[in-house]
């Protein structure tokens, strides 16, 4: 998905910014770190190799990867020990805003399944006809475990939103995105677009 560079500062919008949070507690008492916060990744991170992709959750050329070539990526190149892969939150609209909130919200470990279940299926949320995109992603959250109000109070998170659009900022002028998705391959290798798994491999060669 192609996008303009100022487009991506108002992906928050102003429906984001009406409510503040209340007494929402995420933070790792013990070592003040907020695990929403951290680092989404799969694999050995003892792996020679690193791939990292920026991706946004309302993004159809996303979710054909994620359909397509992900699930060959993971199962020969993830679980395999050969790479790690490392998830960077991009959205380049308000609700994929939303959505990456929400995502990073539940469980590290319910993070790829639950995003990869969104881009699977954006015609029931994200493109949804006669009906509210927010209320369908509540839905799609509750079946994931988050109760109705954790939902509410995430969406209204100031802080988190405001980690996720840092971040996209700061990769944004460090590397020059213009569309999603956006992989890198051992930090020397950049591609934006799509890709068969022939092609994923074929790069993760030449950067190796």
């Amino acid at each position: 998905m192609s996008f303009s560079r100022r487009s991506l500062l108002v992906t928050a919008g102003t429906a984001l910014a009406a409510t503040a949070t209340h007494g929402l507690a995420f933070a790792d008492t013990a070592t003040g770190a907020d695990p929403r916060m951290t680092t989404r990744q799969l694999g050995d991170p003892n792996a020679k190799v690193v791939v990292e992709e920026w991706f946004s959750l309302t993004c159809i050329h996303c979710a054909h990867f994620s359909e397509n070539t992900f699930p060959l990526v993971k199962k020969n190149l993830i679980d395999t020990g050969k790479i790690r892969y490392v998830f960077h939150d991009f959205p380049t609209d308000q609700l994929a805003t939303v959505a990456a909130m929400v995502a990073r919200t539940l469980p590290p470990e319910r993070y790829e399944p639950f995003t990869a279940s969104l881009l699977a299926s954006l015609d029931r949320w994200a493109y949804i006809k006669d009906s509210s995109p927010l209320d369908a992603l509540k839905k799609m959250a509750a079946f994931a475990g988050m109760p109705g109000d954790v939902f509410d109070k995430t969406v209204a998170d100031q802080q988190l939103m405001q980690f996720i659009l840092s971040q996209q900022t700061e990769a944004q002028d460090k590397y020059h995105f213009d569309s999603t998705p956006t992989f890198r391959f051992n930090n020397k290798i950049q591609l934006s677009n799509d890709m068969t798994y022939e092609a994923f491999t074929k790069n993760l060669a030449d950067a190796s």
